[in-house]
C-alpha cells in the first residue's frame, strides 16, 4: 500500500504545489484571473477526457502498469518545463501532468480497492485520502518555498525527481493484481450502472467538494495576497485546507466502517461543511482565508473516503478501475468547472461573488442530500 499512498502524494503535491502558487507571483504567466482560471482547469481537462479510458484500460491489462505508466509520464512532462521554461510551455507541461495523472490516480485508487477486503475500504480509502491530503498539504507550503527560492522551474524539478522515485518504488514494491474475468457489457449496461443512484450521489458529493478544493487551493490565494500576504504565507495559510481534511479522512473512515456514521449523513454534512467554508472565504483578509481554508477541509475531508468507499461497495470487482475512471471523471468535472465559475463570476463582479455562486451550489447539493435523507427515514417509518 505504502507506494500507492506515494501516487496520491504525488499527484495531489504536484497539482497543487503548481496551483497555489500560480496566483501568487507568477505576473509573466498569470496576467489575469480568467488565465489563472484556465491553468488550474487545464490540468483537470485532461482528466476529464482520459481518466475514463485508463480506468478501462486498468480494467483490461491489469492496474499495475497502468500506474508505472503514468508515474513515469508524469515526471517526463515535469522535466519538460524545467528544459524549456516559458508561459507557453507551462501550459503543455500542465496538460502533460494532468494527462499522465489520469492514467495513475484510477489505478491507484482501483488497487487500493483490491487489494484490502471490503469490510475495511472506509480506513483503506481514509488512509489513501490522509496520504494525498498530506501531498495537499505540502503542495502550497513547499510550493511556495521552492518558487520562491528558485522560480517554477525547481518546483517542475522537484516534481519531476518525485514522480521517477514513486515509480521505482512502485515497480519494486506493488504486487502484480491481474485482471479479473468479465462479462460482456453492452454500453446500455454501462449507462444503466453510471445513471444508478448509487453511482450518481457519491460522485456529485465529490465532484462539489474537489471543485471547492480546487477553488480554495487556486482563489484563496489571491484573497491572500489582497489582504498583505506573502507567497509563503498565502501557501501556509492554504495548507490549511489540506491538513484539515488529512486530520478529518482517516476518521471518517473508520466510523463508516464501525457503522458510527452512514454515507448519506456523512455526505450531507460534508457537503453543507464546504459550502460554509466557500462562504467564510467571503470574508476580508487573513480571517476570510484561515476559516475557509479549514471548513472547506473537514467538508473534503468527510466526502472523499464515504465516496470511493460507497463507489466500491457497488461496483462489481472486475469493474473497478472503469467505475474509479468514471468517478474521477466526475471529480475532474468539478475540479475544472469551480475555478471557470469563479473566474466567469470574478471576471463580471468581483471574487467574492465567484465564492458566493459556488457556495450556493454546493449548499444546495447538501440540503437535497438532508432531505433525502429525513424523507428515507419518514418513508421506513411509515412502513413499519
Amino acid at each position: 500500500m505504502w507506494p500507492l499512498y506515494a501516487a496520491g502524494f504525488t499527484t495531489a503535491f504536484g497539482a497543487h504545489g503548481i496551483a497555489a502558487t500560480l496566483g501568487g507571483d507568477t505576473e509573466d504567466a498569470v496576467t489575469s484571473l480568467l488565465v489563472l482560471g484556465g491553468l488550474l482547469a487545464l490540468y483537470d481537462g485532461a482528466e476529464v477526457l482520459l481518466k475514463p479510458l485508463f480506468g478501462a484500460l486498468a480494467d483490461r491489462i491489469g492496474a499495475r502498469p497502468v500506474l508505472l505508466g503514468g508515474l513515469v509520464a508524469f515526471a517526463a512532462v515535469s522535466a519538460l518545463y524545467v528544459a524549456a521554461d516559458s508561459p507557453g510551455w507551462l501550459w503543455a507541461a500542465r496538460l502533460g501532468q494532468g494527462a499522465a495523472a489520469s492514467a495513475f490516480s484510477p489505478a491507484a485508487s482501483a488497487l487500493v480497492a483490491r487489494l484490502n477486503p471490503a469490510a475495511k475500504h472506509g480506513r483503506a480509502f481514509g488512509s489513501y485520502g490522509f496520504y494525498k491530503s498530506i501531498g495537499y498539504t505540502l503542495g502550497p507550503l513547499l510550493g511556495g518555498v521552492l518558487v520562491w527560492a528558485g522560480g517554477l522551474r525547481l518546483l517542475f524539478a522537484v516534481l519531476a525527481v518525485l514522480g521517477a522515485a514513486v515509480a521505482v518504488w512502485a515497480a519494486l514494491a506493488v504486487p502484480a493484481v491481474p485482471p479479473l474475468p468479465k462479462a460482456r457489457q453492452t454500453v446500455l449496461d454501462l449507462a444503466r450502472r453510471l445513471a444508478d443512484p448509487a453511482f450518481l450521489a457519491p460522485t456529485a458529493a465529490l465532484a462539489a467538494a474537489t471543485g471547492a478544493l480546487s477553488v480554495g487551493v487556486g482563489f484563496l490565494p489571491v484573497s491572500g495576497r489582497a489582504a498583505g500576504l506573502g507567497t509563503v504565507a498565502t501557501g501556509a495559510a492554504v495548507s490549511v485546507l489540506a491538513l484539515s481534511a488529512a486530520v478529518v479522512q482517516p476518521r471518517a473512515g473508520r466510523a463508516l466502517d464501525d457503522g458510527r456514521l452512514t454515507t448519506r449523513s456523512g455526505l450531507a454534512v460534508g457537503l453543507l461543511a464546504t459550502a460554509a467554508g466557500l462562504a467564510c472565504a467571503m470574508l476580508p483578509g487573513l480571517t476570510g482565508v484561515l476559516l475557509g481554508a479549514a471548513l472547506i477541509g473537514v467538508g473534503t475531508g468527510l466526502i472523499t473516503p464515504l465516496g470511493f468507499a460507497a463507489l466500491a461497495a457497488s461496483t462489481p470487482t472486475e469493474r473497478l478501475g472503469q467505475t474509479m475512471g468514471a468517478a474521477e471523471l466526475g471529480r475532474e468535472l468539478g475540479d475544472a468547472g469551480g475555478p471557470i465559475l469563479v473566474a466567469a463570476v470574478a471576471s463580471l463582479a468581483t471574487l467574492t461573488y465567484g465564492y458566493a455562486a459556488l457556495a450556493l451550489l454546493v449548499s444546495v447539493g447538501g440540503a437535497l442530500a438532508v432531505v433525502g435523507r429525513t424523507g428515507a427515514t419518514v418513508a421506513a417509518g411509515q412502513a413499519e
